[in-house]
């Protein structure tokens, strides 16, 4: 929730399109805790979700990582699924309840939110809006309208990013 009142405008949004199975996406959390770190709550970070097909458990993950949202956790979430890419390959929905149950979740409604599908139609919408715009793979950002894929290289992207919001934050 954001404070919309007159004197304080809103913080410019970054939007990450992200997948939870993706070894990019993960090299990519240094750029965003240094982000976070230089920004705080100036910057709106934004987690979007593009699953590619090519990683079987990433439409869950998206699910899982909207369920954490839900409950609170939205970011420690991706973040713990992230940094154990290969074990999610291997373990599939199984490992997102257990993440969730070591976050100190509700791993049970993390495995019925699974089951009934309640947040399909949010990373259903992500996903559209992303092919939309452009974006072909992951990471992938957004700020000011501007689309700097992450996908191919990380290098540099953290600097153009800070440049924008800069420019943006009148810094």
């Amino acid at each position: 929730m954001s404070d919309s009142s007159p004197d304080r405008p809103a913080a410019p949004v970054l939007d990450v399109w992200c997948e939870l199975q993706c070894p990019d996406c993960r090299s990519a959390l240094d750029d965003l805790h240094a982000l976070r770190a230089r920004y705080g709550d100036r910057l709106e970070l934004r987690l979007r979700h593009f699953p590619l097909e090519k990683h079987k458990h990433a439409f869950a993950a998206a699910q899982a990582a909207e369920e954490a949202l839900e409950q609170g956790q939205g970011w420690s979430y991706v973040e713990a699924v992230l940094g154990r890419v290969e074990e999610l390959d291997r373990r599939g929905e199984p490992f997102l309840v257990e993440v969730a149950r070591e976050l100190g979740l509700d791993a049970e409604e993390f495995d019925t939110a699974l089951i009934d599908g309640r947040h399909i139609l949010i990373v259903d919408a992500d996903q559209a809006e992303g092919k939309a715009i452009g974006v072909t793979g992951t990471p992938t950002y957004v700020i000011d309208g501007e689309r700097l894929d992450g996908g191919k290289s990380q290098e540099g992207l953290r600097e153009r990013i800070e440049e924008i919001a800069d420019r943006l934050l009148g810094e």
